[in-house]
């Protein structure tokens, strides 16, 4: 088994370099890679790193055919994204289990989010059946997917193309040992959850992306407009970051920019008050500040709100194309009338007149 493989097309039967045109074929010998269950430091390392953003889209697996302990032309083959989280979670909830890992090339995304965007999809898993000759190393014709990868497979597209039938597997890796013991998932493992630990662990990599602008733009009002409105910008950013996927489930209304604009108004309403009593300057110069912390703070947070649709299973894509159209327009006049009251206040300080 250690030797490559060379097969011809697994949807006609043709040599390699006759294939029939849907399915991509190199006619080049194929390598069968080994790996264990073995989560090492340097994985973990990965997974934080990952987590965090560094080097965002690095974290990858060399896509292919992978022999996971010693498995059998009978053993079941499991389909994985080669985002390393993805390719780690599966491989480590089969711990002493003979198996086949077929790594499909998502582009470093996980299965969830690279269904949704076809690359965890139907022409990928044919064509990866196809190069890596599965047809030839194993005996049966079934290929077990992630549930969450559903969105993106077309089952009886597959079978037509490749002669292999799809069986989805539970949501989570850490059930498959019990699936296998009967072949059918329970309720409980087709149930897609969202926790706080799910939720929150989503927070870094997001808090990251932002970080820099956010800091720059906190310097920026420090001087401009006071410490008070430096740490607006910085609760903003936190509020859509971090306590927004924490409070998620808790915050009325189903879309995330609505929950965004919510959870920004409440963040605002402390920074508004002090803004409007700040002592020593006109009535009309506190009331303005205190408009463009409230038209500001919820635009900042909803927006940010909004990026967590791609990361939850909460979402689907016609509803976050419908969120962006209808949502974003909003946020941006929200945006620019808030800017210009904080200019009219900043312009007011620099001539005195307020």
């Amino acid at each position: 088994m250690d030797t490559p493989t060379t097969t011809g097309c697994t949807c006609c039967g043709k040599p390699a370099d006759s294939c029939c045109p849907d399915i991509e074929n190199t006619g080049t010998p194929a390598t069968i890679m080994q790996t264990d269950s073995t989560i090492t430091p340097a994985n973990n390392l990965d997974h934080f790193l990952a987590r965090w953003g560094v080097n965002r889209m690095g974290h990858t697996v060399t896509p292919g055919l992978y022999r996971l302990g010693n498995p059998t032309p009978e053993s079941p083959v499991f389909a994985s994204a080669n985002y390393t989280l993805s390719f780690d979670a599966l491989r480590s909830a089969l711990a002493g289990t003979d198996a086949w890992i077929l790594v499909l090339d998502t582009k470093g995304i996980n299965v969830w989010c690279a269904a949704g965007k076809g690359t965890f999809g139907t022409d990928e898993l044919v064509n990866r059946i196809s190069v890596t000759g599965l047809a030839d190393v194993v005996s049966h014709r079934k290929i077990i997917v992630p549930q969450l990868g559903a969105p993106g497979i077309s089952w009886p597209e597959v079978m037509r193309r490749s002669k292999f039938l799809v069986e989805f597997g539970p949501v989570r890796a850490r059930d498959l040992p019990e699936y296998l013991k009967t072949n059918k998932a329970t309720p409980a493992m087709r149930r897609v959850e969202f926790p706080f630990r799910d939720r929150i662990v989503l927070s870094p990599v997001e808090l990251v992306h932002a970080a820099i602008p956010a800091i720059l733009g906190a310097a920026a009002l420090y001087f401009l407009a006071g410490a008070v409105a430096a740490l607006a910008a910085l609760t903003a950013v936190i509020g859509g970051t971090v306590i927004f996927p924490a409070l998620l489930p808790v915050i009325p209304t189903k879309d995330f920019s609505t929950k965004g604009l919510i959870l920004g108004l409440v963040l605002s309403i402390p920074f508004a008050a002090m803004f409007a009593g700040t002592p020593g300057i006109l009535p009309w110069a506190g009331l303005l500040a205190a408009v463009a912390a409230l038209l500001l703070i919820p635009a900042v947070v909803a927006y940010l709100a909004l990026n967590f649709t791609g990361c939850t299973t909460f979402t689907s894509r016609t509803g976050v194309k419908q969120e962006i159209f209808r949502y974003v327009p909003v946020m941006a006049v929200m945006a620019v009338a808030g800017t210009l009251a904080g200019i009219a206040v900043g312009v007011g300080r620099l001539l005195g007149v307020i």
